[in-house]
């Protein structure tokens, strides 16, 4: 029988937590694995897990070593989405793919795709296109309500559109969260504006021109002292110009020039001497123009005093009123316009968001009815489904049906415009109710499988795993649980951790878990089984810990039988 191509082939384990070394190769189909009770039967999923993005523990490194390393190589020549992930981002190699993972004793974490250093956020999204793994206890989770939309999303290829539909959510929100804050803050916006609409007409009334305050401080302290300034200014010219019998400064040096124009012949100093003398007296005689312009500018003016003053004790009030410096009164006033200008900006922001969240709105009604509608043509095909599942099962009385109900609160959501629930009815004439209230714990067991199986039958990763799902199963059923899983091994690949004969009969790959000890140390093992080995693993499995020649033969009549 030719079995689909995409597939996991390849596993390497190194000592994590009882598996010192591990090397196996993966077929095609279904592979089924077997072994005791604690002997490690599901070590090797946890241990793929690892490969797949699943959290570490540095308790997982075996006793004795230093780091676990684990590493698991796909086949992806039939998987386009997980190729076309791999290209985006320049890792693809050939249509193959090793993913690799490394944790330290320390608690220290590494991964890589294809040799190259990868996020576990990567690892795990990509890992999710890989292997679909189904526990033992999927059937706890599938009482919430939650995996069961998820579920049947996944069943009718809704994930893209349920993922648009969610954006489309967080989007509203956002702008709804913005929209609300703003609302909320309008009252206290508005009388800030009114405070600033007062305080910037005050400034504006004001006028105070740039560097205002520091040249009316300087001509204050000149008009409120221009007599004694005078005085002064006077002393200095009568220096320089002296009085009606001489003895000024320029008188003194007007002589001083004379007399060395006269000493001509005396060489080098002499001559530098005249020159300054000369610099001197030039010197000196502008500054007694200047002073004496000074002298002419520094006329009492009491009234320019009085309005100087009346303009500062303005300027002065203003600053102390809003703790800041005179000068920076005209910086005060730009930040308060530019505030305002915010506030107003802030109001038109409103308006905007309004319209904003209405189309928003609108546009995640239409992205969720139409998923609305998809999700209703879903729910009528995996209820009949599943109910053919079930009747294989051995439940053909079981009614199981997929109810949609809007939500009771109005408005965008992430999931949607629905409710979904899965219902039952295990007696005939009962009402469906709820799985966590209608099934016991067999059924439920059974119910979960076949939801599983279907969904599984849909799934677009290479790899499914299933990991002891068939408890609490038996008998009949337990053959039609295998025959299930056969059938869908012929899609896709199947690995499968069973304590069922039935189920281990039908694989195309046997597996056996083993665990021994040497007295200081336990390793569990992973061991492919030749023919005449699954005949004993199935005796075994049939029989315990007796294996007779009677339940060899029973052994070798189911494997006979269970040949596709």
């Amino acid at each position: 029988m030719r079995y689909n191509s995409r597939m996991l082939r390849h596993l390497t384990v190194r000592n994590y937590t009882l598996i010192d070394a591990l090397d196996l190769e993966l077929d095609a189909g279904l592979s089924v694995i077997t072994g005791e009770t604690g002997a490690g039967k599901s070590i090797v999923l946890d241990a793929l897990g690892l490969a797949l993005g699943n959290r570490a523990d540095s308790r997982s490194v075996r006793a004795g070593a230093e780091r676990l390393e684990v590493s698991a190589s796909f086949d992806l020549a039939d998987t386009p989405e997980a190729l076309a992930w791999l290209r985006e981002r320049a890792l693809e190699l050939d249509g193959e793919c090793q993913l690799r993972r490394v944790v330290t004793r320390d608690g220290r974490s590494r991964a890589w795709i294809n040799g190259q250093p990868a996020t576990l956020t990567d690892i795990k999204s990509f890992g999710d296109q890989l292997v679909d793994i189904h526990g033992q206890h999927e059937h706890h989770s599938l009482l919430a309500r939650t995996s069961q939309q998820r579920l049947l999303d996944e069943y009718g290829g809704h994930r893209e559109l349920a993922g648009r539909v969610a954006a489309a959510y967080a989007g509203w929100r956002d702008c709804r969260d913005e929209l609300d804050a703003l609302r909320a803050s309008a009252g206290e916006r508005r009388d800030r504006q009114q405070l600033l609409n007062y305080q910037l007409g005050e400034l504006a009334e004001l006028a105070l021109g740039a560097n205002e305050s520091a040249a009316l401080e300087q001509e204050q302290k000149r008009l409120a002292n221009a007599g004694e300034l005078t005085h002064d200014v006077e002393q200095v010219l009568a220096l320089c110009e002296g009085n009606e019998d001489g003895g000024g400064l320029l008188e003194g040096l007007r002589r001083a020039c004379a007399t060395m124009h006269h000493l001509d012949g005396l060489g080098e100093r002499a001559d530098t001497a005249r020159q300054l003398l000369d610099s001197a007296q030039i010197q000196v005689d502008e500054a007694r123009r200047e002073l004496q312009t000074l002298r002419d500018g520094l006329e009492l003016d009491p009234k320019r005093l009085a309005e100087v003053e009346n303009r500062l004790s303005a300027i002065y009030t203003l600053a102390r009123k809003h703790r800041v410096a005179p000068a920076e009164l005209h910086r005060l006033q730009e930040s308060m316009s530019d505030e305002a200008a915010g506030l107003d900006v802030s109001d038109a922001r409103i308006g905007a968001l309004e319209d904003q969240l209405q189309a928003l709105g609108t546009a995640w009604t239409t992205l969720a009815a139409q998923l609305s509608k998809a999700r209703a043509v879903t729910a009528k095909s995996i209820s009949k489904q599943v109910q053919e599942q079930l009747a294989f099962l051995g439940m053909g009385s079981c009614r199981f049906s997929v109810a949609i109900r809007p939500l009771a609160e109005k408005g965008p959501s992430a999931a949607g415009a629905e409710q979904i629930e899965f219902l039952v009815a295990t007696n005939p004439g009962a009402e469906p109710g709820p799985l966590a209230r209608i099934a016991s714990g067999g059924e439920l067991s059974r119910i979960s499988l076949a939801i599983q199986v279907i969904i599984a039958s849909r799934s677009t990763t290479p790899t499914v795993i299933f990991d002891e799902v068939d408890v609490g199963i038996g008998g009949a059923t337990a053959d039609a649980v295998g025959s299930l899983l056969q059938t869908l091994g012929q899609r896709i690949q199947v690995v499968c951790v069973t304590h069922l004969p039935q189920v281990a009969a039908r694989g195309a790959q046997h597996l056996r878990a083993n665990k021994s000890s040497n007295g200081e140390s336990t390793s569990a093992a992973l061991t492919p089984l030749a023919a005449d080995e699954r005949v004993e693993e199935l005796a075994r499995m049939l029989g315990g810990k007796t294996v007779t020649k009677k339940t060899r033969e029973h052994a070798r009549e189911m494997l006979e039988s269970a040949a596709p």
